[in-house]
């Protein structure tokens, strides 16, 4: 089975452990990609606010970095803006490289920088990771769930969707993700989330949220973090099938999609690295989804999703 996973951390890992994209003992590479079939794998540029004094000046570091390891592998990966980049990439028989910003204060609340950043190719931002920004409140142990996107943060918005970057709402305040139901006219998407009903955790979704996600058609990528799946050290495939499950029942099928968030989680899974992603198939299909359903979480949904957004 072909697959796009929405969120991977590898780019940070590349940059400060000095590995290569091609081989090497990440999560996700190229060899790994190349065993699950993937069709793209979106990288994030993560940048820790607390760790770093300025995050535009390390996000360039890292990205510049990432940027480079994608061009030394151009036989067989190529950055992608689109859908219709990605079927080329695909016909090539290449991956397709997705580029996206965990911290959306990266833009330090500039809003001429959202073209900056479309011009280098990000199509994802994710508004917050785990601290407040220019743009709104993270949903670090709620502490933040009821305070809303920023004025600036609402702009910043409007103009990631003018241009075609997609909103992430994972790391996102309860407030902030029904500011995004009201301001966005096309989907946004959750990339690395899971069901807050069955593990309560403040980065899920509530069944509310899924489904309005839903109704927006948007998608919420499966996260591998076992803090999210369960209360396992080493969360199973059993785990994620739970909250694929609910999901489907609450949102429907349309509103499923992967987001293993692998190099970013510390603990192990029963799915090692993007390489295994055919194990997931082959349960979901065990568990009585069918052909068409596990196409649509293993990448058709995303495909829609980009058709309508990204330009």
């Amino acid at each position: 089975m072909n697959s796009i996973d929405l969120h991977c951390d590898t780019a940070l890992r590349l940059f400060h452990e000095n590995f290569k994209l091609e081989k090497s003992i990440c999560k996700v590479d190229i060899e790994k990609l190349k065993k699950s079939k993937a069709l793209a794998q979106v990288f994030a540029t993560f940048i820790e606010l607390d760790c770093v004094d300025n995050p535009y000046s390390e996000f360039k570091r890292i990205f510049s970095n990432l940027i480079a390891e994608i061009e030394v592998n151009s036989k067989d990966i190529v950055i992608v803006r689109n859908l219709d980049q990605l079927d080329k990439a695909n016909d090539n028989g290449k991956i397709g490289a997705f580029l996206s910003i965990e911290e959306g204060e990266v833009l330090e609340g500039k809003i001429e920088r959202v073209k900056e950043m479309y011009d280098l190719g990000i199509r994802f931002i994710t508004l917050t990771w785990n601290f407040p920004n220019s743009i709104g409140y993270p949903n670090s142990n709620f502490e933040h769930k009821d305070k809303g996107l920023t004025k600036r943060g609402k702009e910043i918005v409007t103009e990631m969707e003018h241009f075609g970057i997609i909103p992430d709402c994972s790391h996102l305040s309860d407030a902030g993700f029904y500011d995004l139901i009201d301001i966005c006219k096309k989907p946004f998407i959750a990339t690395h989330s899971n069901a807050r009903v069955i593990t309560n955790h403040s980065r899920n979704l509530t069944d509310d949220m899924i489904v309005k996600l839903a109704n927006k058609g948007g998608v919420m990528g499966l996260n591998f973090c076992g803090a999210f799946l369960g209360e396992k050290e080493i969360p199973t495939i059993e785990d994620m099938i739970l909250h694929l499950k609910h999901t489907k029942n609450i949102g429907g099928i349309d509103v499923l999609a992967l987001g293993t968030d692998f190099d970013g989680i510390e603990n192990e899974v029963e799915i090692d690295n993007i390489g295994e992603i055919g194990k997931l198939s082959y349960a979901l299909n065990k568990n009585g989804f069918n052909d068409d359903e596990i196409e649509k979480i293993f990448f058709g949904n995303v495909k829609r999703v980009m058709k309508e957004c990204l330009k």
